[in-house]
């Protein structure tokens, strides 16, 4: 708790910086924990006169942070151009949100920060400034590796009691088949119990995992992935001790009363675990990062540029994001 947490400022013209800004003018309705966000201040401070907010903003380091929150946003400045153009990306701004990311990141893994919480970015706007990872996911495992093989990254959605994993992500749904592997599958099962043990306090978390093909492939009648691979998969994580079940059909799998049998339900491909989740909870749900040495959350949406700079933007999901690191590192 005498750390802060770091939030990385996001898409500038997106709605990160809006909820931010909005929940730090907030803080003391929600209670929030102090955070130092990672961004262009004078950005920041132009945004939150467009929003007619009436804040403070300090240029910040983490170790000042704690003692600045209570007056005015701590803000790690990162230098750049970083036009105010609510819904309009721009070329310049691109290497500052990279660099806000790589900062945060790196503070984390010093230990001057806590937890880190990213604002949503947009990816077609990084490429133009040299982004090349498949998305935030795997490119804070690659900072997180400092150079070494970077360890499995894995997206967790959460609600609650209820979280969904998929172990592919950011590929076409025709590479889902080839990319299953027994071995990803159990690495997969292998993290999300261990995290859930180690970040989330449940003692022996139990795992469903869905089948690839409807029905579970029914026997191999629709499909030998289930049986090939995701069944082999399961009982490899059930000689390890991890309580796993399945391959179980995904029509059914997430019901919510189904649902709340297990701690997580791992899925094979990314639709298949995130429509779920955001059919239930789609302004409060939580992306969490496992696999890696930090706590890392995010608000589970985008950029959503048609609610940039209007002030009427949804803060639930970046709350839920914030008090979730919170409650990550103050229990561990």
């Amino acid at each position: 708790m005498n750390k802060p947490l770091a939030i990385s400022m996001g898409e500038p013209a997106g709605v990160g910086p809006d909820i931010l800004l909005d929940l730090y003018a907030r803080r003391e309705e929600f209670l929030l924990p102090p955070f130092c966000v990672f961004g262009h201040i004078d950005f920041l401070r132009v945004r939150a006169k467009r929003l007619g907010l009436d804040i403070q903003l300090i240029e910040s380091t983490p170790e000042e942070a704690l003692s600045a929150f209570s007056q005015a946003l701590p803000v790690v400045h990162v230098e750049g151009l970083v036009p105010d153009q609510p819904g309009t990306t721009s070329p310049l701004s691109g290497g500052v949100v990279i660099a806000a990311i790589e900062q945060a990141t790196a503070a984390t893994l010093s230990g001057y920060c806590r937890a880190l919480v990213t604002a949503p970015i947009h990816k077609g706007a990084l490429y133009l400034a040299g982004f090349t990872h498949p998305g935030h996911t795997e490119f804070l495992a690659e900072l997180c590796g400092q150079g070494a093989t970077p360890k499995l990254p894995v997206m967790m959605l959460a609600h609650g009691g209820f979280r969904a994993v998929p172990v592919t992500i950011h590929v076409p749904i025709k590479d889902v088949p080839p990319l299953l592997s027994r071995e990803l599958i159990v690495e997969t099962g292998r993290i999300v119990a261990h995290d859930l043990q180690q970040r989330f306090g449940i003692e022996d978390p139990k795992l469903a995992v869905a089948g690839l093909n409807p029905h579970a492939s029914e026997g191999g009648a629709i499909g030998r992935e289930d049986l090939e691979i995701v069944g082999p998969a399961v009982m490899q994580l059930q000689a390890e001790g991890v309580s796993a079940h399945g391959p179980l059909p995904a029509d059914t799998l997430f019901y919510p009363a189904r649902w709340s049998e297990f701690d997580a339900v791992i899925a094979m491909y990314h639709d298949q675990a995130l429509i779920p989740i955001k059919t239930l909870a789609f302004e409060d749900a939580v992306n969490v990062t496992l696999g890696l040495p930090i706590v890392r959350t995010s608000p589970d949406h985008g950029t959503a540029f048609d609610l940039a700079g209007t002030g009427r933007a949804s803060s639930r999901s970046f709350l839920a994001a914030i008090r979730m690191a919170d409650e990550m590192t103050t229990a561990s």
